[in-house]
């Protein structure tokens, strides 16, 4: 049974997330399973490395499924550029081995937020961005972003409910201000729901000055999704880079 991995890129702004959903076909692995389900001629079940929320995007997302029928990947990719629509791009597809899975397989994930930080519009980009118009500090946010570093437990930076663990490790965050861009980057073995936006909704209370940036250090303490910053909206969001072993 061969084991088939993706590699594709896709522009989530029409998309109710990655998540296959029953009562809509806007989602990116019902579009995948879709087309894949045709070309096989069976029913074809996508495992994501990750499920992105509706509106985010994607530049490294992976993917991976097995079948019972064994088609050359070159002719699975070539099905998929055609087939699919064109805010979903297939960049690669490849056999791995057996046991390879998408999400399971993986050992980090790097996400890239973008911030449109001034009051004038950015027309072209503006699917793709957040517009946060107020003065930053950046210093204040490069000193919160070092407390996030390493293994913590992220529970305050979560819309996450349930019972299993929310201790995670942040091996990077990177804030690079690009013109009037402010970009955050943050690798790590794995993220909670809204994670990366409640962690950058954070940081930017700490830029405009509404919060110290040792704040950090009482919400890791204090593990109340209440304390923690605002959840800035999911357009800002991309997964950037998945990495395997």
């Amino acid at each position: 049974m061969p084991n088939y991995k993706l590699n594709l890129q896709y522009d989530g702004s029409r998309y109710r997330g990655w998540q296959r959903l029953p009562d809509t076909d806007l989602t990116v692995q019902g579009k995948l399973e879709a087309v894949l389900s045709r070309l096989f001629g069976a029913p074809v079940t996508v495992s994501g490395s990750g499920r992105t929320d509706a509106g985010v995007h994607a530049m490294g997302q992976v993917a991976s499924f097995h079948t019972d029928a064994d088609l050359p990947p070159e002719e699975v990719l070539t099905a998929l550029r055609r087939y699919l629509p064109a805010d979903i791009g297939v960049m690669r597809v490849e056999y791995a081995p057996p046991r390879f899975h998408a999400r399971l397989s993986a050992v980090s994930k790097t996400y890239r937020y973008r911030v449109w930080n001034a009051e004038e519009p950015c027309v072209f980009e503006r699917r793709w961005v957040y517009v946060f118009p107020d003065a930053l500090e950046p210093e204040r946010m490069q000193l919160a972003a070092q407390k996030l570093l390493g293994t913590h437990d992220f529970r305050a930076f979560s819309a996450y409910r349930g019972k299993k663990s929310t201790i995670r490790t942040l091996s990077a965050v990177q804030i690079e201000c690009v013109g009037r861009e402010v970009r955050f980057t943050l690798t790590g073995d794995g993220f909670l729901h809204h994670m990366v936006r409640i962690l950058v909704g954070t940081l930017l209370e700490i830029g405009r000055g509404d919060r110290d940036p040792d704040c950090i250090d009482e919400l890791f303490a204090g593990e109340r999704r209440a304390d923690a910053g605002f959840t800035v909206p999911a357009q800002g969001l991309c997964l950037m880079e998945v990495e395997y072993p």
